[in-house]
């Protein structure tokens, strides 16, 4: 089979215009996924069941359910209800694929990465939060300056793995129309019959996207562990099926 990479070439800015798209979709909500999936993690640790019990079904459905099926849910699902319609976030959030896109994918990752906190606050090494009780300090103290610094020294190699699972994840957010690096690929080669060669551009930019995520998370990875002479826990992450 004979490629044509002259239209490889020539679809390179299109395809780089779609990654900002990706990036952006990773970004937002990869930090928005964080914050609350460290408020996730929290009230998964608390001992009581009543407050670990909403939590549980909220990370119990998004990690049960396929991606695609909660972007439809959303994007198709809510315009369903007439107070939705009629709400004023219709029209400039929910009503919107970019929005949409952003919010399954924050509730699919805020899920996710609930439990990989969860397990690193868990692999805390008991010694060191024994150490903050008998010097005296607050609940609040011990959270901030000992346990939630040393669980994302622990979560990171984790949650690398869990920003990577959203780069390829993004690519769903073509099927609601969304131009993002797949989508593009997706509309060139329906119009210039070059599936192979379309689909093989926009694979490179995915694994040089992953390069810069493993690279950027081994950089803080190392400058947060830097006084750690241990190789930290395995902690919970998404399995490769």
């Amino acid at each position: 089979m004979d490629w044509n990479w002259q239209v490889i070439f020539d679809s390179i800015p299109d395809l780089l215009g779609g990654s900002v798209i990706t990036i952006q979709l990773v970004l937002i909500s990869g930090i928005i996924g964080l914050f609350f999936g460290l408020v996730l993690a929290l009230l998964r640790l608390s001992k009581s069941w009543l407050v670990q019990a909403l939590p549980f079904a909220y990370i119990f459905f998004f990690r049960g359910t396929p991606l695609l099926v909660q972007i439809f849910l959303i994007y198709y699902g809510l315009g369903q209800f007439q107070s939705i319609r009629e709400s004023w976030l219709w029209q400039p959030v929910l009503s919107q694929a970019y929005w949409c896109a952003i919010i399954a994918f924050t509730m699919n990752t805020s899920a996710y990465t609930a439990e990989i906190i969860r397990g690193a606050i868990q692999a805390i090494p008991v010694g060191e939060l024994e150490a903050a009780d008998a010097i005296g300090m607050s609940k609040w103290q011990r959270l901030t300056r000992i346990t939630l610094p040393r669980a994302f020294g622990i979560v990171l190699p984790a949650y690398s793995n869990e920003v990577i699972f959203m780069l390829k994840g993004s690519a769903l957010a073509s099927t609601i129309a969304l131009m993002d690096i797949t989508g593009v690929a997706r509309t060139i080669s329906a119009r210039t019959y070059t599936l192979m060669e379309l689909f093989f551009a926009a694979g490179i930019i995915y694994l040089l996207l992953s390069w810069v995520v493993l690279f950027t998370f081994k950089l803080l990875e190392k400058k947060l562990n830097r006084y750690m002479t241990y190789e930290p826990p395995d902690v919970v992450t998404r399995t490769i099926s």
